[in-house]
């Protein structure tokens, strides 16, 4: 049986829309308040969502994340995390290039990896630590270039 990759489909659609947002985010931002369109971003996203959500049939699913204390403790964390993530993104969109902003951006990829092998107990290869450190040098070199 063939591995199944659509993670991988998944993940590079995120990628592409995580570089409109830079870009959108870089326009929008042209004279107004970062904090306030962070809201006003995460106001829309979540309409969108809720219909993505009632769209898809899905809303049952509501009551099993509020239903559950532990889900729902770390996807409030997670929203917290989130919007801490937008508001630091956006300030530094505002005053600096996309091109600089988003390779350090980026390198949470780095700081994902260490944090799972704190807390989820997951093991880091030579292969995925080499990929790290490819990672921070390349964001630093992107992000100074």
């Amino acid at each position: 049986m063939a591995p199944d990759y659509t993670w991988l489909m998944y993940a590079i659609l995120s990628a592409l829309f995580a570089a409109l947002v830079a870009i959108f985010g870089k326009v929008g931002l042209q004279g107004v308040d970062s904090t306030t369109a962070t809201a006003v971003r995460s106001v829309i996203m979540a309409v969108f969502l809720i219909g993505v959500v009632i769209a898809l049939g899905k809303t049952a699913g509501i009551e099993k994340v509020v239903g559950n204390s532990d889900a729902m403790k770390f996807i409030v964390l997670s929203g917290v995390a989130g919007a801490l993530s937008w508001l630091f993104y956006f300030f530094a969109l505002q005053s600096g290039k996309v091109s600089q902003v988003v390779p350090i951006d980026r390198s949470s990829v780095v700081f994902a990896l260490v944090l799972a092998v704190l807390f989820l107990g997951e093991k880091i290869t030579l292969q995925s630590a080499a990929g790290a450190v490819l990672i921070v040098v390349g964001a630093i070199l992107v992000a100074l270039a």
